[in-house]
C-alpha cells in the first residue's frame, strides 16, 4: 500500500500516534511486513501480507489516516523474487 497525504504534514502528524497504534495491530495480526514514511514525507509505504487487493484495502480501512481523510492508499501488488523478502 502506497499512501499519499491529502493534507499538510502537521495535520497528518496529529493522528500519527493513532496511525502507529493501528500499524502495531497489524503486527499483532501477523499482517505487517514493513512500514515507513516516504522521504520527502509526502506519504508512506505499508507492506502487508494480503492475498488480494480487496483484503489489503479492507485491512487498511481501519487506519486513522483513512478514517479522517488525511491520506489515501493505492494497492500495489508485489511478489519478491530476490533479496531478504524472497
Amino acid at each position: 500500500m502506497i499512501s499519499r497525504y491529502l493534507v499538510p504534514l502537521d495535520e497528518v502528524d496529529k493522528a500519527r500516534e493513532e496511525h502507529l497504534a493501528f500499524l502495531d495491530g497489524l503486527v499483532q495480526q501477523g499482517k505487517l511486513v514493513v512500514a515507513g514514511r516516504q522521504d520527502p514525507p509526502v506519504g508512506g509505504l505499508v507492506m502487508i501480507d494480503a492475498t488480494t487487493e480487496a483484503e489489503a484495502l479492507e485491512l487498511m480501512a481501519g487506519d486513522p489516516y483513512i478514517q479522517r481523510g488525511l491520506a489515501e492508499y493505492t494497492a500495489t501488488g508485489f511478489r519478491p523474487s530476490l533479496g531478504k523478502l524472497a
